[in-house]
């Protein structure tokens, strides 16, 4: 784009530049740098990027790499989905908040499952005492799933399940409960996060061991592209390993390293790349660093499409194709001056529009204290709204690509990544670096470093350790009533009264034989939820032949 006289030129003009910087004043602050720690220049231009290659790393929308986005009309042709987070206590209550959320606008319902549920076990277990309704809403059964979506009609909404060891179980249940409202699968559309590497790798919810996940997985990627077709079968996330304390270039990374694993899972089960490809998704946290993130998404498109197009040898276009979902960063939010989240998220929320999401939830500025309040949750909402149609930003396709800073924190970006696949690949896989605790330990070093910084104010999270102030948090917050878990255990005791428990337990039997030979679990874990067999029946016959996961100790 520009000849060598000019850049020469240019080269001259910038040390004459930085020769007179003394003569003006000069900020106290000791260093600059993104969110990752890496430095940052006070001045980028054409010499700070590659200026040969335009057509090849930028392009134009909807055309490899993609780096601008997966589509040629983006928002101009379709907005982005509006997600918002929601699932609490009862089936019953999380059914409510939906009610509420679709007649505010929302267009995607996003289940957010209580811990019980995530780590496989029903209501009435021991371990379940305390926890049950707390962090998301209880699920036992199909009679729970047939409770939340009362009056929904699935056909008409997407919708996203927060779930990953049991995601099989509860997707049957989804699957299950659509059937019974005359609703067939093949009408379906939504997202199943069923990312269990990340759930070694940052957020520690588990049930079996890797290689067994892996199959539940693949097994159920072969089921979905026979019998759900719109359906996303999982949604490779790097949300929780950036929350774990990574930094952007490692959430860019150990998510394309899971994502390829999962890739090469399918291929060597036998299923055809251009069959499964085109509905698997990505998930990523938008932090507070606005251009570095923006920038990590541009560079996440163009990894992908190529390691699709040239290494996995995908023939669809729809298969190179990184579609993804964004979430605002819950670990920028902060307990301290909790109405600060409000912009917090907005300024996420951005980062995310302009790096092109398809979808996007705004976290509530009480998430950190409890789940959102009903006007907690409409803020959120409202801030994707006013950016939709207020800010302007989805006038015109990825506005900021040519800016030198955006194109040059891409293309390091990028660098950096393919940096981590090489020494991923080194140690022997994802699932090698899973066993030794190298993705862990490299999280851990930076979040360490990340809270040294906060710690010596190189760093500063306004009314945390500055622009501190004494004050007693007014906002109204939402409490679980204890009754929830009274309501539930009674729900799940009706459950197995009424249910035929012969059915119950024949459809459970074939599941463990299924499991112990070569059949496909998803078929059989469907079998077992339209007899109502509960999801800690389903985890538990699995649970002999499979095994149960514990991590080995880091160091």
């Amino acid at each position: 784009m520009f000849d060598k006289s000019f850049l020469d030129e240019l080269k001259k003009r910038r040390e004459n530049w930085e020769k007179d910087k003394d003569k003006y004043p000069q900020s106290s602050r000791p260093r600059y740098m993104t969110i990752s720690g890496d430095d940052v220049d006070i001045l980028y231009g054409p010499d700070s990027v590659n200026q040969d290659d335009y057509l090849d790393k930028i392009g134009f929308p909807g055309e490899f790499p993609y780096t601008r986005g997966v589509h040629h009309s983006m928002y101009r042709g379709r907005m982005w989905t509006m997600r918002q987070f929601s699932g609490m206590g009862t089936p019953k209550q999380t059914n409510e908040r939906y009610h509420y959320l679709l007649k505010q606008g929302t267009n995607g319902l996003s289940v957010a499952f209580d811990l019980p549920t995530l780590m496989g076990y029903d209501s009435d277990h021991e371990r379940s005492e305390g926890e049950i309704g707390k962090c998301g809403v209880a699920v036992d059964s199909l009679a729970d799933m047939e409770t939340i979506f009362e009056g929904i009609d699935p056909s008409q909404i997407s919708t996203s399940m927060t779930i990953n060891a049991p995601a099989s179980i509860l997707l049957a249940m989804y699957i299950a409960m659509a059937e019974n409202k005359g609703v067939s699968s093949e009408k379906l559309t939504g997202t199943l996060q069923n990312d269990i590497l990340k759930e070694y790798i940052a957020q520690k919810e588990w049930i079996y061991p890797p290689e067994p996940s892996i199959r539940l997985i693949t097994d159920m990627m072969e089921f979905c592209t026979n019998h759900v077709p719109k359906w996303n079968t999982i949604s490779i996330s790097g949300y929780h390993i950036r929350e774990a304390g990574a930094t952007a270039a490692q959430e860019l990374a150990f998510t394309l390293a899971d994502g390829f694993q999962y890739v090469e899972s399918a291929i060597a089960a036998g299923q055809d790349v251009d069959a499964f490809a085109c509905r698997l998704s990505h998930f990523f946290n938008a932090h507070q660093d606005f251009f570095e993130e923006i920038a990590k998404y541009r560079a996440a498109r163009r990894i992908w499409a190529k390691r699709m197009r040239y290494k996995y040898k995908a023939k669809k276009e729809k298969s190179w194709l990184l579609r993804f979902h964004t979430q605002t960063a819950g670990c920028s939010l902060t307990a301290q001056q909790p109405e600060n989240n409000l912009m917090r998220t907005a300024f996420e929320a951005l980062s995310g529009v302009l790096g092109g999401t398809q979808s996007l939830h705004t976290n509530s500025m009480d998430e950190t204290l409890a789940l959102p309040s009903d006007k907690a949750v409409t803020l959120a909402l409202r801030t994707q709204q006013i950016i939709m149609h207020e800010t302007g930003v989805t006038n015109t396709i990825d506005p900021l690509a040519g800016s030198y800073y955006i194109e040059h924190l891409t293309d390091k970006l990028e660098t950096e990544a393919e940096a981590y696949f090489d020494e991923i690949e080194r140690r022997g896989g994802v699932l090698q670096c899973i066993e030794e605790g190298y993705f862990q330990r490299e999280i851990a070093k930076a979040a360490y470093r990340y809270q040294k910084d906060i710690e010596k104010k190189d760093r500063i999270i306004v009314g945390v350790n500055d622009y501190v102030m004494e004050e007693k948090i007014d906002i109204p917050l939402l409490r679980i009533d204890e009754s929830a878990a009274a309501d539930q255990l009674q729900s799940i005791k009706n459950v197995k009264e009424k249910r035929d428990n012969d059915k119950v337990a024949r459809t459970l039997e074939e599941l463990t034989a299924c499991a112990k030979g070569n059949g496909n679990t998803m078929t059989a874990i469907l079998e077992c939820v339209r007899v109502y067999a509960t999801e800690g029946e389903i985890v538990d016959a699995m649970r002999p032949i499979f095994g149960e996961y514990v991590e080995p100790p880091m160091f």
